[in-house]
């Protein structure tokens, strides 16, 4: 253990915590009886502390790196998207700072916008860095994608992101306007189109089905994107939430007791009775499983513990777009009231549900 630890820069004690959380055991033991790593303990520790350098909590960590779904190499590309993005993310940052430095030093006016630059244009660029670690395909959710995308075998996936929800054993395109969401698609994946949803590069009817997960709110003008969505296929499958329902944020007792808003982020966003209008769809509710695998918004609802990770919270937009002010606000309240018990006061009923409708719906049309 202790020429481990010297390898991998860490302490002995941070080795014997691993151990007896089970993040990283030692496999077997010396004659003498000392702990001892295994190729494949080393391998495993080696992923723990990357990405907790990068950092991802612990029980992040463990979802991560114990997810059946994935191998080695899967977890290494991941790490290689985060890293690379970590590095280009930097590099931006820099390059802004020395236009803005320039402009100053020649007593030029730096406008707001050019102030902004520094922290990047696209809001998935902003919370890209994070994604692949805690956004992965919920099964659950993919089954009734899949139900409702039927015998589609043309497919097209708007607004694609890392392509988690992308069906197997079907001709899948993909549409994903974020360079930094196209670099950390997994190697083998779909192709895919640097292109907006209200504007797909395709003619009439080209596909048997054009579905998109979790983006719509993203979009520009969802309503016209949908519309394109439904000129371009047969059948449109969009994963999406529900604003209609009077006294919506508490729903869920993160907007309702720590977020508010939320609410405000989506102030502008179509009803769904709107969306569904558009393209002539019928709704469908999604449970979302109280362990649900892809780190959306309202994964957490029975784990709120989750909520006070950094690395988190940063794969979910809405932290993004309600400003540091509220997030550190939020983060706070919540970690008091986890520490008093009052969070479980509240919400306690929650621990005897295994689903729970906190308002994402499926346009089916």
């Amino acid at each position: 253990m202790g020429r481990v630890a010297e390898l991998a820069g860490v302490t002995v004690r941070t080795l014997h915590h691993y151990d007896a959380i089970g993040l990283v055991r030692p496999s077997s033991r010396t004659a003498k009886g000392y702990r001892a790593y295994s190729a494949q303990d080393v391998e495993r520790l080696r992923e723990v502390l990357a990405y907790r350098r990068l950092g991802l909590g612990l029980g992040g960590i463990g979802d991560v790196v114990d997810d059946a779904s994935t191998d080695v190499v899967a977890r290494l590309l991941q790490l290689r998207g985060l890293l690379l993005e970590q590095r280009d993310r930097a590099d931006s940052m820099v390059a802004a700072l020395d236009r803005e430095l320039q402009a100053r030093a020649r007593g030029d006016t730096v406008t707001p916008e050019e102030q902004l630059e520094v922290l990047g244009a696209r809001l998935y660029d902003a919370i890209g860095g994070a994604y692949t670690a805690t956004r992965r395909t919920e099964p659950r959710i993919a089954t009734q994608i899949l139900d409702a995308l039927g015998d589609a075998q043309t497919v097209l996936n708007v607004g694609a992101g890392t392509g988690n929800y992308e069906p197997a054993g079907r001709d899948v395109t993909a549409v994903e306007p974020s360079a930094v969401m196209r670099r950390q698609r997994p190697a083998g994946s779909a192709p895919c189109v640097a292109a907006a949803a209200e504007s797909l590069p395709f003619e009439d009817d080209s596909f048997d089905a054009a579905m998109a997960v979790s983006t719509v709110h993203h979009w520009e003008d969802p309503i016209a994107g949908l519309r394109e969505m439904r000129r371009v296929a047969r059948r449109v499958v969009v994963l999406t939430f529900d604003t209609d329902e009077p006294g919506w944020p508490d729903r869920f007792w993160l907007t309702r007791d720590y977020l508010p808003e939320f609410a405000d982020v989506l102030a502008d966003f179509p009803s769904l009775t709107g969306m569904a209008d558009a393209i002539d769809a019928r709704t469908e509710p999604v449970p979302i499983p109280w362990d649900c695998a892809d780190g959306l918004f309202e994964a957490y609802w029975r784990r709120p513990g989750a909520y006070l990770e950094e690395p988190v919270r940063r794969a979910m937009s809405v932290w993004t777009r309600v400003g540091s002010d509220a997030e550190r606000r939020a983060v706070r309240d919540l970690r008091d009231d986890l520490a008093s018990g009052r969070w479980s006061d509240r919400n306690g009923e929650l621990a005897d549900l295994d689903a729970a409708d906190l308002g994402l719906r499926l346009l089916i049309a």
